[in-house]
């Protein structure tokens, strides 16, 4: 029986987690080597955020032009980086400290010593990374890079470098201004790609794109344990759980002769999304050959390659020392090991071995940013 066929969205989402997985593992290495205690920031948060803030203090309306984000999508992200000592927004106490309250867009944003430290490092990792992938995956890497670059370079709208941090409709941009740039890192590259893919699907379907390629992908008209489903998904279980945004898409029922918990199934609704998800995920795809030509063929047979390539679980290997190899280390911006941080260090653990086992079947199919893991995957 020949495997199901898997969405242009899916290859791109696992290709990028596993790029970010990898880089986000050796970041955490040479900050751990450092005083900060920000060593489990994840990629997205600079690509879409702290890289603006390198060359000095912005004000907060300044940055989220920059970053081509929302003033609210922006506060959020940055009372997170305030608690967690990584910049400064105002000088003292203020209410709603290490939260979006109250943050005002006339107010500078700082980095801190430790943000200082960490953009420092990815300044020097990304093209360390990207170096890498070169050399380890030789031509299918050349091959993956070059069809990016020819849908990238034809994409019609000024996209921010990050994939933004959302488990809800993706916002809106404008047309692009930007001219299109050769050499972008492969991050950005993948996102790009990937959020343009994702904003055509939602155009048309009003269930967003990241609940129907995770939970509702997995589940079916079966009961399960709601806490399968992050195994199912891959994604962390703060992001995986059932939520208000599941409705109407799911049934949360208990099962006395199955034991304790939640236990959920599909919704009419919800196997209409998830057939709807497949459906219109194929007809972009064949909208997207039209558009962008031979290069729509080329990304999809190299990513499929990638993924079944044993060098991409190399890459996924977590080095010694870090949360993802069993190491216990603090939360963002604590210097003590609570409960909370003891169980994601174990559910981080687990995660990866799964990702280095089987990439092309555990890694997920849309990309849900953590804030409790830095915003990471």
């Amino acid at each position: 029986m020949s495997p199901p066929h898997k969405p242009l969205s899916a290859l791109l989402s696992q290709i990028l987690v596993a790029y970010t997985v990898e880089l986000d593992c050796e970041f955490e290495r040479r900050m751990l080597q450092t005083p900060s205690r920000c060593a489990r920031l994840s990629l997205v948060i600079w690509l879409n955020l702290l890289q603006f803030l390198a060359d000095g203090p912005v004000p907060v309306r300044t940055l989220t032009s920059r970053a081509l984000t929302t003033e609210a999508g922006a506060a959020a992200a940055l009372g997170c980086l305030e608690r967690w000592g990584v910049v400064t927004l105002q000088p003292g106490k203020r209410a709603g400290f290490g939260s979006g309250r109250g943050i005002r867009a006339d107010w500078p944003v700082r980095l801190t010593a430790s943000g200082e430290t960490a953009v420092g490092i990815w300044h020097d990792l990304i093209p360390e990374i990207d170096a890498r992938w070169s050399k380890r995956f030789g031509d299918d890497a050349t091959r993956l890079r070059r069809s990016l670059e020819a849908i990238e370079h034809q994409i019609d709208l000024e996209l921010p470098q990050g994939l933004p941090v959302a488990i809800l409709k993706l916002p809106e941009f404008g047309p692009r201004k930007s001219a299109a740039e050769d050499g972008l890192p492969l991050a950005v590259l993948l996102s790009r790609v990937l959020l343009a893919f994702a904003l055509d699907f939602e155009r048309e379907s009003q269930t967003p794109i990241s609940l129907c390629a995770n939970a509702i992908r997995v589940l079916s008209d079966e009961p399960i344990p709601e806490t399968e489903i992050p195994r199912r998904t891959g994604c962390s279980e703060e992001t995986a759980g059932i939520g208000w945004q599941h409705k109407p898409y799911i049934v949360v029922e208990r099962d006395p002769a199955r034991g304790r918990g939640k236990f959920v199934r599909l919704s009419e609704a919800g196997i209409k999304a998830q057939h709807e998800y497949l459906s219109r995920t194929r007809d972009i795809e064949e909208k997207w050959k039209k558009r962008f030509a031979a290069a729509t063929k080329e990304i999809r047979e190299s990513l499929t390659t990638l993924l079944k390539r044993g060098e991409l679980s190399d890459g996924l290997k977590p080095p010694p020392g870090t949360t993802r190899a069993g190491a216990q280390t603090p939360a963002l911006g604590r210097v003590d090991i609570g409960p909370a941080a003891r169980q994601r260090r174990q559910d981080l653990v687990n995660q990866t071995k799964a990702f280095v086992r089987d990439p092309a079947g555990t890694l997920p199919h849309y990309p849900l940013w953590d804030m409790n893991r830095g915003f990471g995957p």
